[in-house]
């Protein structure tokens, strides 16, 4: 099962993260964020609060508030044509 190990702030909405099966990438959750629909995440546009998260299996910025880490993975990875099918598994693609 795909986990976060480690993740660290860069700027603005991205992220440098290392998977479970440690492959490392950068994700830029710009777009998510600032044009999604989601309500409770609309929060994050704040980038102090989009910088107060916590590793815990994925990224987590509260307890209401989380990505599934595949997620994550294809945001950092999705140039990846080697990992199409998979995202397309996952329904990503």
């Amino acid at each position: 099962m795909l986990s976060i190990k480690n993740a660290e702030y860069q700027d603005e909405y991205k992220i440098k993260v290392k998977f479970s099966d440690n492959k490392e990438g950068l994700v830029d959750l710009k777009d998510f964020i600032e044009n999604g629909r989601i309500e409770p995440f609309k929060r994050l546009q704040d980038k102090k609060e989009f910088q107060n998260f916590r590793v815990d299996y994925t990224i987590r910025w509260n307890d209401e508030l989380d990505l599934a880490p595949e997620y994550i993975y294809f945001k950092a990875f999705e140039d990846d044509i080697t990992l199409k099918e998979k995202f397309l598994d996952w329904g990503y693609m």
